[in-house]
């Protein structure tokens, strides 16, 4: 173990090395991906990234639905479903499947997203035939049983309570989403609300599972230790077998209109101190202005550095805390920046100073210091990110599902490093505008009544 944390250790060392070393004109590339990509006749896309260092495989299954997908009344569905999908099979019992990954010692999970849903596992690489094997029989032959239905309907109402609704400010994220879009899914949580998981049938999960749970909805990535014929003979004798879709996946999702004034409200909520968030919409991952719109973000809000924590927190003391983040992820998004308002400070001040910092951003822009800051850390983290082969794995399924087009999983590296102070205050410019505008407080319940400012 101990050797274990040394090599990781140097690892961190040496890219953190070569990221300073490169200096002002560019940081040193990381190896490109060498993988094979093709498309089973039943539509499921196949990724192969073959990785000797480590007699390890890691199996992602991708399945391009998450929470956007949903109709109105019935949100939580994508989330509800990765939960089910441990349920059991024709073949596999509930909650075997991650007991048997385990017990030949390797690790299985997964996760639901806005935009997908994912299951992974890693495992030694000659059990590279059980995981497909596994994978195949519950995107085949899964089981929805009624009892199995509620239980889990249950647990998944349990962990809204314990993750949102019994944390302070565990609304926030819903609060922002809920105001900014008026249309499009983003509005809802990923989680679903009680309502909406109440009234679900399981009529309702079968149906979901039938639409999405295809093979031309799935991009399988597997990296690590195998023998690329091998893997191609196992994918098709699995997974190949699982019956093409009677039609086609709907994508048939509200556009959000652009917006053509500023949105502002005030929302009483069981929060022990005012809360301020000044939002404005923005682009898609993978957008050209996305990258400099990172840049932006990291200069803007990230961490205690940043120009809205020192601002609010360190210098002027109009707020605890302050945060944000360009939400960049399939269909356009928020910037957002949050500040918690300090007792015996105003709303009304602290939403003047998020603002003249976001405009800010439009005037000055970015210095070369923090340009070049933060050009290093994305190398530092784009290294780091791809040292095991479930973080390759990652790397390439998020360039073929939600950027359509794998070969980002390379590009966006040198994309990075070449932007310059003009490319994010020009981004700055273009959304950062009045009419995008979203502004929300969010007082502690009954402040209105006790005569607490709400407004500016």
């Amino acid at each position: 173990m101990r050797r274990w944390c040394w090599v990781r250790y140097g690892v961190a060392l040496v890219a953190a090395v070569l990221v300073w070393s490169a200096g002002p004109e560019a940081a040193s590339r990381p190896p490109k991906f060498v993988y094979q990509r093709m498309q089973l006749s039943n539509g499921l896309t196949v990724i192969l990234n073959q990785d000797r260092s480590t007699p390890i495989v890691n199996v992602q299954l991708w399945y391009h639905v998450g929470s956007k997908d949903e109709k109105p009344g019935r949100t939580g569905f994508a989330h509800f479903f990765e939960h089910l999908m441990f349920k059991g099979s024709k073949n596999v019992e509930p909650e075997q499947h991650t007991s048997i990954i385990a017990s030949v010692g390797g690790q299985a999970n997964a996760y639901t997203n806005e935009d997908t849903t994912v299951f992974w596992q890693s495992v030694p690489a000659h059990f590279l035939p059980l995981v497909l094997w596994m994978e195949a029989d519950r995107m085949a032959t899964l089981r929805i049983e009624q009892e199995t239905f509620v239980r889990e309907r249950e647990v998944v109402k349990e962990e809204r309570r314990m993750r949102i609704e019994n944390q302070p400010y565990g609304r926030l994220n819903e609060i922002i989403y809920e105001q900014a879009f008026a249309v499009h899914p983003y509005r809802h949580p990923v989680i679903g609300s009680m309502e909406d998981l109440t009234a679900a049938t399981l009529a309702d999960v079968r149906d979901f599972y039938a639409t999405y749970y295809v093979p031309s909805n799935v991009t399988v990535v597997i990296s690590g230790d195998f023998d690329v014929a091998e893997a191609t003979n196992l994918v098709n004798q699995y997974l190949g077998r699982v019956p093409k879709a009677a039609k086609a996946v709907p994508r048939d999702i509200p556009r959000e209109p652009k917006p053509v004034k500023e949105k502002r409200t005030v929302v009483e909520e069981a929060v022990p101190l005012p809360a301020v968030v000044v939002a404005h919409h923005i682009t898609y991952d993978g957008h050209p202005d996305a990258y400099p719109l990172h840049i932006l973000a990291k200069v803007l809000s990230d961490g205690q550095s940043s120009r809205i924590y020192r601002k609010l927190v360190y210098d002027s003391g109009l707020a605890l805390t302050a945060f944000g983040q360009a939400n960049l992820i399939e269909h356009p998004n928020l910037l957002y920046t949050v500040a918690i308002v300090n007792p015996g400070q105003s709303p009304a001040a602290v939403e003047k100073a998020l603002i003249a910092e976001l405009d800010r951003m439009k005037t000055e822009g970015v210095t070369p210091r923090e340009l070049q800051r933060s050009k290093n850390q994305f190398a530092r983290d784009y290294i780091l990110g791809r040292e095991t082969v479930q973080q390759k794995a990652t790397h390439l399924a998020h360039a073929e599902v939600l950027h359509s087009d794998i070969t980002t999983a390379d590009g966006e590296f040198d994309i990075f490093q070449n932007i310059s102070q003009a490319d994010v205050q020009r981004v700055a410019k273009t959304y950062f505008t009045p009419e995008s505008r979203v502004v929300i407080h969010i007082m502690p319940k009954g402040a209105a009544a006790r005569g607490q400012e709400v407004r500016q």
